[in-house]
């Protein structure tokens, strides 16, 4: 096993030229089409969650939010199996860049913010004073509010950032002493593999439900300047 923590984090290159396009384009390529009327099982089920969750980020929207219903379902669709792929051995995982994670959400942060200036101006400065706010405060308020919004783009992509980061890093950690303990101690080992299991199984459902809060959270973004 590689000594290295941070080498799984490396961006893999082909002939010297970095994969990761190619990398990001392939989770797409595992999403099942069917050409037929009736699907099989697999279709079904994967429709069915699509619809479900489609309806429940949905439901809070106007009739302009729900213009962007396409994009955010194939923003939580791309996290999602991106997430997954990456717990695979030997594989990278491109939501541990920030620098991606801030290429997502900056675009959609700022499409969002721009909507509500164009749409509701009134209500989109409203939220920089609340109500009632003393006149000495006034100013720093202000600049409290515009901090505050400027960091959200930023937030969205720590979090998920770190999220997947920290689990990959503590499955890379409780692998290795596996490994170490494997010619030391049979008992040990056994405990700390089924340890490992568990975490795995931790970390399938935290990379579903890091995919699933970064779009929620774009969402209510959305619905703030809808």
């Amino acid at each position: 096993m590689n000594e290295n923590l941070f080498a799984s984090f490396i961006t893999p290159t082909i002939l010297g030229l970095p994969a990761a396009v190619l990398i990001i384009l392939f989770p797409p390529l595992l999403i099942p089409t069917s050409k037929y009327l009736i699907n099989n099982r697999l279709i079904t089920t994967q429709q069915w969650l699509i619809k479900l969750t489609s309806k429940q980020m949905m439901a809070m929207h106007n009739t302009k939010g729900r213009t962007w219903s396409l994009m955010l379902v194939s923003l939580i669709i791309f996290i999602a199996t991106t997430n997954l792929l990456g717990l695979l051995p030997h594989s990278f995982t491109p939501t541990t860049q920030l620098s991606m994670n801030l290429a997502m959400a900056i675009p959609l942060w700022a499409g969002a913010v721009i909507m509500g200036f164009r749409s509701k101006i009134k209500n989109a400065l409203a939220h920089f004073l609340p109500q009632g706010t003393p006149t000495p405060l006034i100013p720093m308020l202000v600049i409290i509010e515009t901090i505050s919004l400027l960091i959200q783009p930023m937030a969205l992509a720590v979090r998920l950032t770190a999220n997947i980061t920290a689990g990959h890093l503590l499955m890379h950690l409780i692998g290795s002493a596996t490994l170490a303990m494997s010619t030391i101690n049979l008992p040990s080992t056994l405990i700390i593999f089924t340890i490992l299991i568990l975490l795995t199984i931790l970390e399938i459902a935290v990379a579903l439900i890091q995919a699933y809060v970064f779009t929620l959270l774009v969402s209510l973004y959305l619905h703030d300047n809808t």
